[in-house]
């Protein structure tokens, strides 16, 4: 299967599909919405597109994390404990998700990532201006990259929105500077994912590669939208990401209740 080769409209497809995936995955997260979706539809296992898209993803979030970091948007060095907790915390969730049952979090997500749409969307001037910091240090590590990080290697999605929220909330960040320091943590965490399914044999370097070309132009233009439009645009692109998330995450968990529900209701 890592040999698993395709034609050259295909691979273009993909490489479209991860264009767009990475302008939105810097923007709102969600980018795993187009991508691990576009891999199944080619034929790639289950267990190979999600190694496959954590390939394409770390070169989405790399792309944009270097392009904030170069624009000082990031200060590196500010955040050393919390990128070091937050690569620890992925790779124990990494490893954990393949010992345990992830059925209750699954069912519960959906109502989580929704519930972080309600809130951008209920709370329209929150991450306009900087405020106090809630946590800072070694709690703030913990909880922002420890916490989230942990659920990134164990599940994943959402986390970039998880990022930015616990950046607004509790480092009182903008919303455009949140954006900006999640999109370093989601790298982190990415990388942590992948350097285990490389461990594993489990990517497929040939589309994993081409997907990745795709995902650090996409995320390269998305993170200068990001630094440029700030509010106007982060704000209800999270919001739509997380509402179809949301509605994604109960379809695959509820496909078959809701579609004869739907069927007794509209015939």
């Amino acid at each position: 299967m890592e040999g698993m080769l395709l034609g050259p409209e295909m691979l273009g497809i993909l490489f479209a599909v991860a264009l767009l995936a990475g302008f939105i995955d810097s923007i709102a997260g969600g980018g795993g919405l187009l991508t691990v979706p576009a891999l199944l539809a080619v034929g790639v296992p289950p267990a190979q597109a999600l190694a496959t898209n954590k390939l394409q993803s770390v070169g989405g979030s790399f792309s944009a994390s270097l392009y904030f970091v170069r624009r000082g948007a990031v200060k590196l060095g500010e955040q050393k404990l919390t990128i070091l907790l937050t690569f620890i915390g992925a790779m124990t969730g990494a490893i954990m998700v393949q010992h345990m049952r992830a059925d209750v979090l699954r069912q519960i997500l959906p109502l989580l990532v929704v519930g972080i749409g309600l809130y951008f969307l209920l709370t329209p001037r929150l991450g306009e201006e900087e405020r106090a910091q809630r946590l800072t240090g070694l709690a703030f590590g913990l909880v922002a990259g420890g916490c989230v990080g942990f659920y990134d290697g164990f599940f994943g999605p959402g986390a970039g929105s998880f990022y930015a929220l616990a950046y607004v909330t509790l480092s009182g960040f903008t919303l455009a500077k949140a954006t900006a320091h999640a999109k370093v943590l989601n790298f982190t965490s990415n990388a942590g994912g992948l350097l285990l399914f490389i461990l594993g044999g489990k990517v497929i370097w040939g589309i994993g590669l081409v997907m990745l070309v795709g995902q650090v132009l996409g995320a390269r233009l998305g993170a200068h939208m990001v630094l440029t439009r700030g509010q106007k645009l982060i704000r209800p692109m999270i919001v739509l990401v997380s509402l179809v998330m949301s509605g994604k995450l109960l379809y695959d968990n509820h496909g078959p209740e809701i579609q004869h529900w739907l069927a007794l209701h509209l015939t």
